[in-house]
């Protein structure tokens, strides 16, 4: 085994190999901070790259590209409230307020730190616990995933805002909205009512843009209270130092938030299918519930934005998981990871540890060596991206709105996607002004599809629906959903009547 981390580290460390990881890290970041450009997208497109290189050489590049796209969505979450990729869905909600306050500088740091701290935590436990964990996630059937997925539906209680009702009118409609289309099984069409632009449903990126891109940048070119005429000036104005110490001193004077984020993240990590878009917004949600102020969050809370990038920066550790011990991709970049490893022709499954530990090895040091890259080039770049803040509104909304489009369009090349846009876009500008909060709507859009396939698959299994209850990790999770659910009602009961006290109090 020491031969074999040695002939990893040589092989990873080589100049050129550093090279190429640090232009695919580079890459990752820039890909993720366009929305509507997946990870997934970018690693697809570097696939045919690396069929030329060494398997240690190439799978280091991939990673490089996976480990930053999964940090580069912060940029745009920050500085303009719209998610790069569904992995930054959470950073918006206390980034964006935070840069609007004066603070994108320490709004990107905040972000960049704890996805580095995030990395490494799922790395050393990726290294630990790979077995363990692997045979773990292997256990869970249709049952498991079912009363998993229910479990993360419980954070829509936590996302409601200032209206309980409104939140989950909103989540009601992420959820009708991912039924529209083809049923995930049998492939039938349902509830598209004549429209053949809805035969093929409604792609959960075009919701996702068009929710959050679409209804800020409409916003945007709202005027001004007493204004006239749309302002002009910068997105953003205010600090644009990083502040790189002080957000470094921040985070590690409360490790709890971050290390309790990350392991959240690998765990969701090493379960196939659940992923980063899932983990950031449970990461939130429980930096939230053991907060002494939760009021504070999606204000401009700094642990907010700790929870969402550890939470999601340390899916790529737990995603591993899975892939080395089992041969079983926990997400589609995983799956295009594993067929850059089967092009070399190297057989993925338990035995891959054994017969290839100089391979495994290298992936290790690759997503380490890839976090560091990330880091250095997030602060290079967020120098950069800072100075773009300066930039009119009349430049910036329509440049955004073309990426939006372009994104949109590359999804599946469908005209009809950008009708969808469009519609969804004026959609969430609506909720928007009525103040029905949009991350229920996103969230129920996100989980909607998995809770019915696990459902639909452990009837077909078998018709006895007790086995939700006897089987022990699953009445685990109904439990937890149960308690999850009591405890945000109880809390937003108790943040509610303290207000009324405060504003009783004033009003005194």
């Amino acid at each position: 085994m020491t031969d074999a981390f040695l002939v990893a580290l040589g092989g990873v460390t080589e100049p050129y190999t550093l090279l190429l990881m640090a232009v695919a890290t580079f890459a990752g970041i820039v890909a993720a901070a366009i929305p509507g450009f997946t990870i997934t997208m970018a690693i697809v497109l570097t696939l045919p790259l690396t069929f030329a290189m060494p398997p240690m050489q190439g799978i280091a590049v991939m990673l490089s590209v996976y480990v930053g796209g999964l940090s580069g969505g912060l940029f745009s979450a920050a500085l303009l409230g719209i998610p790069g990729t569904p992995s930054s869905v959470a950073t918006t909600f206390d980034a964006f307020p935070m840069a609007r306050q004066g603070h994108p500088g320490k709004a990107l740091s905040l972000g960049l730190f704890a996805s580095f701290v995030g990395s490494i935590i799922s790395i050393a436990v990726l290294i630990v616990a790979a077995p363990p964990l692997a045979l773990l996630a292997v256990k869970l059937g249709p049952w498991e995933y079912f009363a998993l997925i229910i479990f993360a539906l419980t954070v829509i209680a936590s996302l409601v805002g200032d209206s309980l009702i409104r939140g989950l009118i909103a989540g009601l409609i992420g959820i009708g909205i991912a039924t529209i289309g083809p049923d995930p099984l049998m492939g039938r069409e349902r509830f598209t009512f004549g429209y053949e632009i809805l035969t093929a449903g409604i792609p959960f990126l075009v919701v996702l843009i068009g929710m959050y891109a679409m209804s800020q940048l409409l916003s945007e070119l709202e005027p001004a209270a007493g204004d006239k005429q749309p302002s002009s000036g910068a997105l953003i104005s205010g600090d644009m130092r990083p502040h790189l110490w002080q957000t470094i001193k921040d985070i590690l004077l409360k490790p709890a938030n971050v290390i309790r984020s990350s392991l959240l993240g690998v765990f969701i990590g090493a379960v196939p299918g659940a992923g980063s878009s899932i983990s950031n917004l449970l990461a939130y949600d429980q930096a939230k519930r053991a907060s002494k102020h939760p009021e504070t969050f999606g204000k401009g809370e700094p642990q907010g934005v700790v929870a969402s990038e550890s939470g999601n920066s340390s899916t790529v550790g737990g995603s591993l998981i899975p892939l080395i011990a089992l041969g079983i991709p926990g997400s589609p970049a995983d799956a295009v990871l594993m067929a850059a490893i089967m092009v070399h022709g190297i057989s993925i499954g338990p035995r891959l540890i054994l017969d290839h530990p100089d391979l495994v090895y290298s992936m290790f040091i690759a997503m380490a060596i890839a976090s560091v890259f990330m880091l250095l080039i997030g602060v290079i770049l967020m120098r950069a991206f800072l100075r773009l803040l300066n930039v009119p509104k009349y430049i910036v909304v329509p440049v955004v709105l073309a990426c939006c489009a372009i994104g949109t369009y590359t999804l599946n090349n469908r005209l009809s996607d950008l009708y969808l846009l469009a519609c969804i876009g004026a959609v969430g500008y609506l909720l928007k002004k009525l103040d029905y909060p949009l991350a229920p709507l996103v969230l129920g859009v996100v989980l909607g599809p998995i809770a019915e396939t696990n459902l639909r698959r452990a009837f077909q299994t078998s018709t006895d629906w007790t086995l939700f209850f006897t089987r022990p990790i699953s009445a685990l999770l109904l439990t937890l959903a149960v308690v999850s659910v009591i405890y945000s009602i109880y809390s937003y009961m108790k943040q509610r009547r303290l207000m009324a006290h405060r504003l009783d109090a004033t009003s005194k």
